[in-house]
């Protein structure tokens, strides 16, 4: 049974959105809202629905200095990284394998 459906899903909904913090976002230009109001449409989504579903994604994306830390993180646990030179011969050795 969908929660369209079942009575008590509403009222479950109802008590969880309760206990969550609300966003507002002001001064969103007219078009930005209207494009974002036809992709929720498309996916058949409220757009209170996907623009939830899009900042849960965003917010689980990490952003570049945390990309970058991870990637220093690697190169210290590897014990170092190739220099400018050895990079230069594996790319050479890459294009002469596919020769």
């Amino acid at each position: 049974m969908s929660a369209q459906h079942n009575p008590l899903a509403n009222g479950r909904d109802q008590l969880q959105n309760a206990c969550m913090p609300a966003i507002t976002i002001r001064d969103v230009p007219a078009d930005t809202r209207d494009l974002l109001a036809e992709r929720a449409a498309a996916s058949g989504r409220s757009l209170q629905q996907y623009l939830r579903a899009e900042l849960i994604r965003l917010a689980e994306r990490p952003d570049n200095l945390a990309i970058v830390t991870r990637a220093q993180d690697r190169v210290r646990q590897a014990g170092g990284g190739l220099n400018g030179e050895q990079i230069l011969e594996l790319l050479d050795a890459g294009r002469a394998d596919r020769t």
